[in-house]
């Protein structure tokens, strides 16, 4: 999943990220406090993975703020994380996450759709009808033409690209369908593997089975779009609603007001809450006139949901530590080595890495235990099933953390580089917690005479620069400090992307390593064509273990991040399934 302003609002030098280390520990301890306005607080992680003011209230306006507005609030081009929950306002897909904390969030029901899909035996073909009584914002009856319209605007990737493109790549893999822009076809009829044999009805032919297909359907790139309302690349302006809000206002990177939807009608949605009578969102250019606003009560949540900044944390911490939670975001922030870039072509110079880090302070770097997250020991994240926070092939958990010079020298010498190297380590220059990672090992690295150089690069220009392999090589960037979460709760949401062969790409890169293994594809065919999730989580714990083995990544942290939600809010929890956000259909607040 693409990481938005991910943790450069995290502005931590070590010796604050040590100090906000302290004060969480502390604040763990205790619950109480609350913020300037609107009474008490139900207490620290009152909110992670559990529901903290439980509430059927109907009424008043929820007030998001944030620093960043979204990629596109157009359903199939949003890929931001904190967009995917807040598009659940205004749109619904077939199928959908089940309302809840933690991992029940996980779980898929039905949403327009009357039920799960209706498997073939060869696992190829999903049959899904569609509930009476779900409408358009100006009352018409939602078809399933209207979903197949929808789902084929992701083939218009020179119109609206952005959003992810699994359901292309899964229902079109030779990639024949030119879009709903360029069909020239006689009959109109668009995709020819999803069928509508009537407006309640709607049939997906898979060229080949994928046992994360109704995952991919659940997202918002699965929502129906209505053809007549289709403004192409404008829609993202304002989307014709589905859900309990629609739109009443919106200025890009200022202000969104949504209002509530007289045609969506309850007793088709057991899913959104609805409780506010309006939703609005401010956008902000400064991080800490956030949240510090945020603490004074003047708004309720955080749209973004990367968490509070050093100076907010350590005043929260302080003051309101009842207002706080911190939970698992699903991320793992990382360095990779890539293969094509001398010496890190020699596996035991990429371990020589792996073993001088100091995972300590590496941890610290990215803001500590609570603020940057648990020491990462493995390429898969807890939240993913196959995943083993155990399996520690590096013995990085050693020691709390601390290098292992010996082991380090070692692999030097097995690489033929027994006096050491020079390399470079790339990070984006708008992401300062990448830097003060980079620094880290910097130093850690000199103790056994690597030596690194620090480029920061242009953030907005990730994709051409370190997404390019022929300027990563250029350049000679035997490091990258990048960070991934899953796209939905699978090996393949997470992991394909970073590690299969097939997935390399001239730009736009993000197997950044260059990994060719075709065991690795291998196993990858038969993780995604298995016959349930179970049988796929134990291949993806073998690519897990066999990516480990490449030493083709260096995993800093299994990320957490330090949320605020105002004392009027209502119904909040955090889910694993959209990487430790609240559920913000579910929010309430007191008037």
């Amino acid at each position: 999943m693409v990481t938005t302003l991910g943790s450069s609002r995290r502005k931590t030098a070590a010796g604050a990220a040590i100090v906000v280390a302290a004060l969480l520990s502390t604040a763990a301890c205790g619950g109480g406090g609350s913020s300037s306005k609107g009474g008490s607080a139900p207490g620290f992680n009152a909110a992670n993975s559990k529901v903290a003011n439980a509430s059927t209230k109907k009424g008043g306006e929820l007030k998001f703020v944030g620093t960043q507005d979204a990629d596109s609030w157009d359903p199939q081009r949003g890929y931001y994380g904190f967009m995917w929950d807040y598009a659940r306002y205004y749109t619904r897909t077939l199928i959908t996450y089940k309302p809840g904390p933690g991992k029940e969030s996980e779980t898929l029901v039905p949403d327009i759709a009357t039920g799960l899909a209706d498997v073939s035996a060869d696992k190829k073909t999903y049959t899904y009808h569609l509930k009476d009584g779900v409408k358009w914002e100006d009352g018409k009856p939602v078809t399933s033409k209207d979903v197949k319209y929808g789902i084929e605007r992701i083939w218009a990737q020179d119109v609206i690209s952005g959003g992810p493109v699994y359901l292309k790549d899964v229902l079109d893999p030779k990639g024949d369908y030119k879009g709903p822009y360029k069909d020239t076809s006689a009959d109109k009829l668009g995709l020819s593997a999803i069928e509508t044999p009537d407006d309640k009805t709607i049939v997906f032919k898979l060229p080949a089975p994928n046992v994360d297909f109704q995952q991919m359907l659940a997202m918002p790139s699965g929502s129906p779009v209505r053809q007549d309302k289709d403004t192409q690349s404008k829609y993202g302006l304002k989307p014709f609603s589905l859900g309990p809000y629609k739109w009443e206002s919106y200025s890009p990177n200022k202000s969104m007001v949504l209002v509530r939807n007289d045609q969506w009608d309850p007793k088709t949605d057991n899913v959104r809450k609805a409780l506010p009578d309006k939703i609005s969102l401010t956008l902000l250019s400064s991080a800490d006139e956030m949240d510090s606003r945020l603490i004074n009560g003047d708004y309720d949540v955080d749209l973004n949901g990367t968490g509070l900044s050093p100076a907010g944390r350590t005043k929260a911490l302080q003051q309101h530590k009842g207002n706080v939670d911190n939970p698992d975001t699903g991320y793992i922030r990382y360095a990779v080595f890539p293969q094509t870039v001398a010496p890190f072509d020699n596996e035991h110079c990429r371990k020589a890495v792996i073993y001088a880090a100091d995972h300590k302070s590496l941890q610290t770097a990215r803001g500590g235990p609570q603020a940057g997250g648990d020491i990462a020991t493995n390429m898969l994240p807890p939240i993913i099933s196959g995943s083993d926070p155990k399996y520690d092939p590096y013995g990085v958990t050693a020691n709390d953390g601390a290098p292992n010079i010996a082991k380090a020298k070692e692999e030097l010498a097995a690489c033929g580089h027994a006096d050491g190297f020079s390399t470079t380590i790339a990070v984006r220059n708008n992401k300062q917690v990448e830097v003060a990672t980079a620094q880290s090992m910097q130093a850690a690295l000199a103790k056994v005479n690597i030596k690194v150089d620090i480029d920061q690069y242009d953030g907005s220009q990730t994709t051409g620069i370190i997404g390019n392999p022929e300027v990563v090589k250029k350049k000679n960037y035997g490091i990258i400090i990048m960070g991934w979460g899953p796209d939905f709760a699978s090996g393949q949401g997470f992991l394909l992307p970073l590690v299969d062969s097939k997935y390399i790409l001239p730009n736009g890169n993000n197997n950044y390593s260059m990994l060719k293994d075709p065991a690795i594809d291998q196993l990858f065919d038969q993780a995604i064509a298995a016959g349930t999730p179970e049988e796929a989580a134990g291949l993806y714990k073998q690519i897990n273990q066999k990516v480990s083995e490449h030493a083709v990544y260096l995993p800093f942290v299994f990320e957490k991040n330090v949320k605020w939600r105002s004392s009027r809010l209502t119904n909040v929890y955090t889910t694993t399934n959209n990487n430790g956000f609240y559920d913000y259909a579910s929010l309430g607040v007191e008037k």
